[in-house]
């Protein structure tokens, strides 16, 4: 027997079979936890807002028109929800050095290349987490996430052009952030 799609499983939620959802929980948690912590670069932050966008998705079941994909309208709430403990908390940094390293910067046999990666990606870290929040939220979707301009269009409910010129200057920002860095 096939599993059932998010649509069918939202159905049953409606219909009253709230087992449901802990399968659509399941299918997407990780994810938006993901999303969460890349915003907020915090565990226990991105797994209270997972927690928070779960619980908010869940009441808000009804109001799901299904414009988009399930995914697309929970990681919507998640990427507000993170914006909005990020501004409650004016946020340093967001991305831990160990996680930029393991996106951005492969593995070396070499120690001293190792070193150098860290280093790199600290700098990283630190050039992101000046950005704007906006700015931060649309570079970690775009660059980290790979999200289509279509996709952050519809999370963070902003024009595709407006979405390209922010990435455009948050991808501004981080290269002048390196170049200054690096020239000291």
């Amino acid at each position: 027997m096939e599993p059932l799609t998010d649509l069918e499983l939202i159905e049953e939620v409606r219909s009253g079979k709230r087992q449901a959802f802990t399968e659509l929980m399941r299918r997407h948690q990780e994810r938006i936890y993901w999303a969460a912590r890349r915003i907020l670069g915090d565990h226990a932050d991105a797994d209270d807002v997972t927690q928070e966008t779960f619980v908010k998705a869940f009441l808000s079941l009804g109001d799901f028109r299904g414009d988009a994909s399930f995914f697309t309208w929970i990681y919507r709430i998640a990427i507000n929800l993170s914006l909005n403990a990020l501004r409650k908390r004016h946020l340093v940094s967001y991305l831990r050095e160990s996680e930029i390293a393991q996106k951005v910067f492969p593995s070396h046999e070499d120690p001293h290349k190792d070193l150098e990666a860290k280093e790199m990606a600290s700098l990283v870290s630190r050039a992101v987490a000046t950005l704007p929040d906006k700015q931060r939220a649309v570079f970690v979707m775009r660059y980290y996430d790979e999200m289509s301009y279509e996709e952050i269009s519809y999370v963070l409910k902003t024009s595709v052009g407006g979405l390209k010129a922010n990435y455009f200057h948050a991808l501004h920002k981080v290269q002048e952030y390196l170049k200054n860095a690096t020239a000291s």
